[in-house]
């Protein structure tokens, strides 16, 4: 639904030159990042500077009529928390993802396909939508509201004009560039994180199957010598020990080099959610994310929460029968508290002790409790399941 340039001049466009040299800005602000989230935050503010909007989203669609992310600008972090979940693909939101066009609106609230917002969701009238796409793809969408001039027209607002409408496709545009070059660059060392941990694996498969198989010879010498050389067969076992505890070492180097690299580059948040991702993708039930305000921990917390998340995680998605997932990381103090819960066909936690069967509990306390922290098991049979592990901060 495109509208003309308002010919009172309320919304008057910048002059050409103008417009290209910020547009030409915002493409080099675009072109220094690699990673796939600081292109989408680039692009979310880049298209709000550019349009001179107060308000700026950029959504990317999941396979289940959602967002996989949504980033905005021009809103507060406590704004967004208050609005609550991610939201779902419906009214101007659908049309931008599953048609080509622009839509240019005086006032969205007056659109037939508008279905409202939540009560923390800021006010916006005049709007701006403009699909991102490479191809037949849909890459995302920007979304844009509340244009800013100095002389508001006579019911209020701006409105966008075709100018602007020209200048935000040509930022979607070389918007899709960036994100696709972000993502073969993610998926680039996704695969050299690969090559690299299998290279590792048969190095760690040499150096220790060398010293089991020099263990087992010695054991087998000191087995021969016990009777008829007590002494030669002490000095075997004390070789034995010896060769153990060189196959120990082994080992938990190479645990330390096998630590993932996205968590090490990444950091905890970042890895989690590209996880997380990956698991809505691959199995029927809705896994979703949500950070509150935690940043970095330090390396042995972040190593144990995310740990913790993929046992419960696997759990939950194996065991449970569970339709939704969700995962929450948020702040507490200087340290952070992880919550997984879901909507599966539960357990009890006294039976399951009883019957041998850990559901990996005991490893997720012993890693709780190596770094400090605790963890916490709620279920009952038929009311799903919540794990909560909280961590001190360093």
């Amino acid at each position: 639904m495109s509208r003309p340039v308002d010919p009172a001049g309320a919304g008057q466009s910048p002059s050409p030159s103008a417009g290209l040299a910020a547009v030409s800005t915002a493409l080099l602000a675009m072109s220094r990042h690699l990673e796939v989230g600081d292109v989408l935050k680039t692009i979310t503010a880049s298209a709000r500077e550019l349009l001179d909007a107060e308000y700026a989203a950029l959504g990317v669609p999941d396979d289940h009529g959602g967002f996989a992310q949504f980033v905005v600008d021009g809103v507060s972090d406590e704004q967004w928390r208050a609005i609550g979940p991610l939201p779902r693909q419906h009214g101007i939101l659908a049309a931008m993802l599953h048609e080509e066009k622009a839509e240019r609106l005086d006032d969205v609230r007056k659109d037939p396909r508008f279905e409202g917002w939540p009560a923390a969701h800021p006010d916006m009238s005049d709007f701006l939508g403009m699909p991102i796409r490479d191809g037949d793809e849909t890459l995302g969408a920007l979304f844009l509201a509340n244009k800013r001039c100095p002389r508001p027209r006579p019911g209020g607002g701006c409105g966008f004009t075709e100018h602007d409408e020209e200048l935000l496709r040509l930022l979607a545009q070389h918007a899709a560039i960036a994100l696709t070059n972000a993502r073969l660059y993610e998926r680039s060392r996704e695969l050299t994180i690969a090559e690299e941990r299998s290279r590792l694996a048969h190095e760690l498969h040499d150096a220790v199957s060398q010293k089991l198989f020099s263990l087992r010879l010695t054991a087998q010498a000191a087995t021969a010598l016990i009777d008829r050389d007590p002494a030669r067969a002490k000095g075997e076992l004390q070789q034995v020990a010896s060769l153990a505890a060189e196959a120990a070492d082994e080992l938990r180097a190479a645990v330390v080099e096998l630590r993932p690299a996205a968590l090490e580059e990444d950091g905890l948040v970042h890895t989690l959610r590209t996880q997380i991702q990956v698991l809505d993708r691959a199995h029927a039930a809705r896994v979703t994310f949500a950070n509150r305000g935690v940043r970095a921990l330090p390396p042995a917390q972040e190593e144990a929460l995310l740990r913790v998340a993929q046992e419960a995680l696997h759990n939950a998605l194996r065991h449970s029968g569970a339709g939704r997932v969700e995962v929450v990381l948020e702040r507490s103090g200087q340290g952070a508290l992880l919550r997984i819960g879901d909507d599966g066909r539960g357990f009890d936690p006294g039976l399951v002790r009883r019957a041998g069967r850990h559901l990996g509990l005991v490893s997720m306390r012993h890693r709780a409790s190596g770094v400090g922290g605790r963890l916490t098991v709620q279920s009952a049979p038929g009311e799903g399941a919540t794990i909560e592990m909280e961590v001190p901060g360093g």
